[in-house]
């Protein structure tokens, strides 16, 4: 058997219609850029980028946001990151600190959990 080797992408969920909303919360917002999907996937849903890292967000008819489960993305200045989530009026919640971290958690249009940690 073959170990996994990393983590190609993260989805997450959102609702019909919300691509304009994503757009706005991972580009403008977390700075990410938004890649071109497959022409053979559906033109639902959109997919970003920044560096490795890959998060897909697909169009579920019966979502409900993630509240617990989360990805958590590596930022170079939490501050700043919380700054300019504050500023647009977005959620951000500190929470229990872990060793060799700052951190903090906020949400996406949909309500899904995002944590933002900062290596110290």
């Amino acid at each position: 058997m073959s170990a996994p080797l990393g983590i190609d992408h993260v989805q997450l969920a959102m609702p019909e219609g919300g691509e304009d909303r994503a757009r706005a919360f991972y580009t403008d917002l977390l700075g990410m850029r938004e890649v071109a999907k497959p022409s053979n996937l559906s033109t639902a849903g959109c997919w970003f980028e920044c560096g490795a890292l890959q998060l897909h967000l697909g169009v579920d008819p019966d979502f409900r946001p993630a509240r617990k489960a989360h990805p958590a993305l590596l930022v170079a200045d939490l501050a700043e990151s919380r700054a300019r989530l504050a500023q647009a009026g977005a959620i951000v919640r500190e929470n229990k600190p872990i060793a060799g971290y700052h951190r903090c958690f906020t949400e996406d249009p949909f309500g899904n959990r995002i944590e933002l940690m900062q290596k110290l």
